[in-house]
């Protein structure tokens, strides 16, 4: 599995967000200038983001954006399900039910289950809340 620049850029949107979110709606073009990610590349994420809950929009003179829920409750594991789509290491796990032909006879199965457990476990266990206090703590700069 890799994380796309989209997942990437997501994140750091979503941070930036959140340590902004005093600020009211925060407008593309300031996230742009901030995170030096092109407005044209945030314009693709926001649809992601806004229809799966995670983002809210308003329109006009103060508009822009900010999270359409706590960041104590927007996980990683949530922005890269919403952007990379499933986070499954193999094409088998990505649904919900494994219709896999192979699946009763597989003898790596239980390899890419535990695997995607512990993935998903991991990027379920970080909030954007985490990201933005760790950053915080480390004099505001960070990396993702």
């Amino acid at each position: 599995m890799k994380i796309s620049t989209k997942g990437r850029y997501a994140l750091r949107m979503l941070v930036d967000i959140c340590a902004h979110e005093a600020d009211g709606f925060i407008s593309l073009k300031e996230i742009s200038d901030r995170q030096n990610i092109s407005k044209k590349y945030l314009e693709q994420i926001v649809p992601l983001l806004t229809r799966n809950g995670i983002l809210r929009t308003n329109r006009g003179n103060k508009g822009g954006y900010a999270l359409a829920k706590d960041k104590d409750s927007i996980t990683v594991g949530e922005v890269l399900r919403a952007t990379e789509g499933s986070l499954a290491p193999v094409a088998c796990l990505e649904c919900e039910v494994n219709d896999c032909p192979r699946a009763a006879s597989c003898d790596t199965l239980f390899v890419w289950e535990g695997l995607q457990k512990v993935i998903s476990g991991y990027l379920d266990g970080i909030t954007i809340a985490n990201i933005s206090e760790r950053s915080l703590g480390s004099g505001g700069d960070y990396c993702i």
